[in-house]
């Protein structure tokens, strides 16, 4: 009888660790800044806890346009960053043959690099006196007095460069799983190499889809480092405003609300994001039942 109840309590022993990080260094923060998020007053006055509900509804209303501009950015990004990393994850995964390991560390390379510094060689790369606006600026693309830092396509250009490995990754392990009989089995079929995609590859792929997108859209959209380093105030989201609540205003109680406002969003997405594509291919499972 002892054996096995020991049986029976072992797995929960082995949650204990996992549970109590979570408890530690999740749930009570999160619980912390729901604390805080309800508080009312002023940094000289001190801030007490009053159910402040309003501290809600007036960070919405006076932080929308940074909330939907987080959105629109991550969105661009994140489709950037489909169209970029699918051909490269598809090369990879049906041609890289030997090369494949190194094609694999050249899309993680960057992460040897902290964020801050391959952010900030973004700010050399499309400086005014850079090459590549030189050139620009001798093709046509670009006027005279036009520049490309301190603009929406710097912001968008430097979140898909930093997040683009966390699309490219859950794609290629999708495509990696395809089975070569199925495409054979589509080639006997279909005939055409975009037929075979379309019907075959692509929808056999949509784990890895579903994956990248969110694993590329949610961290995006709380970004705040691209754009303070290659945008203006005006092309501040969400994160910055965040930011510079805590940091710089030390508005407690908006930073918090915000942020909470921020995940309530990112979890909605999820929500609709796995109704759309269903759930089997938001936990990466479509593939095995198929």
């Amino acid at each position: 009888m002892a054996a096995r109840i020991r049986k029976v309590g072992l797995p929960y022993l082995l949650l204990l660790p996992g549970l109590g990080w979570l408890l530690i260094f999740f749930a009570v923060p999160l619980g912390w800044m729901a604390f805080e998020s309800l508080k009312s007053g002023t940094l000289e006055e001190g801030y007490l806890f009053s159910w402040e509900f309003s501290n809600y509804t007036n960070a919405i209303s006076d932080y929308s346009e940074q909330l939907l501009r987080s959105f629109l950015y991550a969105g661009l990004a994140t489709a950037a960053a489909f169209l970029i990393g699918y051909p490269l994850a598809y090369f990879i995964a049906f041609r890289g043959g030997r090369w494949r390991n190194a094609l694999l560390l050249a899309v993680i390379a960057p992460f040897f690099v902290t964020y801050l510094i391959r952010t900030l060689s973004w700010q050399t790369i499309l400086s005014d006196s850079g090459v590549l606006v030189d050139t620009l600026r001798t093709i046509g693309l670009v006027s005279d007095g036009g520049r490309l830092l301190d603009t929406t396509f710097a912001v968008v250009a430097g979140i898909t460069y930093n997040f683009l490995p966390f699309m490219i990754l859950p794609l290629y392990a999708s495509l990696e799983r395809i089975d070569h009989r199925m495409l054979e089995a589509g080639y006997d079929l279909y005939g055409r190499r975009r037929d075979v995609f379309l019907r075959v590859t692509l929808p056999l792929s949509m784990p890895g889809v579903v994956a990248g997108s969110l694993l590329t859209f949610i961290p995006a959209a709380g970004d705040f480092i691209n754009a303070e380093l290659l945008g203006t105030p005006n092309q501040f989201m969400i994160g910055n405003v965040i930011q510079s609540r805590y940091l710089e205003v030390a508005d407690y109680p908006t930073a918090a609300a915000l942020s909470f406002i921020l995940m309530a969003f990112m979890l909605a997405i999820v929500l609709v994001w796995a109704r759309v594509a269903g759930t089997e291919a938001l936990l990466g499972t479509e593939g095995e039942r198929r």
